[in-house]
C-alpha cells in the first residue's frame, strides 16, 4: 500500500476561478477539466494533477518576470537616447 492512499490530497483551489487565455485557471493553474473532474480523480492523479499545476504557475510567472525585463531594457534604451 502506497502512502498516498492514506491522505486525500486537498483541491489547490484558491477562490479566484479566472481562467487565461489557455483555458488554465489562474488561481490553481488547473484546467477545466482537471477542476470539473477532480472529486473522481484517484490519489494519485492528484497529486499529479498538483504536480503539473505547480510546473504551469513556475512558467507563468517566468513568463511574466520576462516580460517586465523586456519591458525595462525597453525602457532604459529609450532613455538613454534622451538628448535634452
Amino acid at each position: 500500500m502506497e502512502q498516498l492512499e492514506f491522505f486525500d490530497v486537498p483541491s489547490p483551489c484558491i477562490s479566484v476561478c479566472q481562467t487565461d487565455s489557455r483555458g488554465y485557471c489562474l488561481g490553481c493553474f488547473r484546467s477545466r477539466d482537471e477542476r470539473f473532474q477532480w472529486q473522481q480523480f484517484t490519489l494519485a492523479k492528484k497529486v499529479d494533477v498538483i504536480r503539473l499545476c505547480k510546473q504551469r504557475k513556475r512558467r507563468y510567472r517566468y513568463a511574466i518576470y520576462q516580460a517586465q525585463r523586456t519591458t525595462q531594457q525597453e525602457l532604459d534604451l529609450n532613455t538613454s537616447f534622451d538628448f535634452d
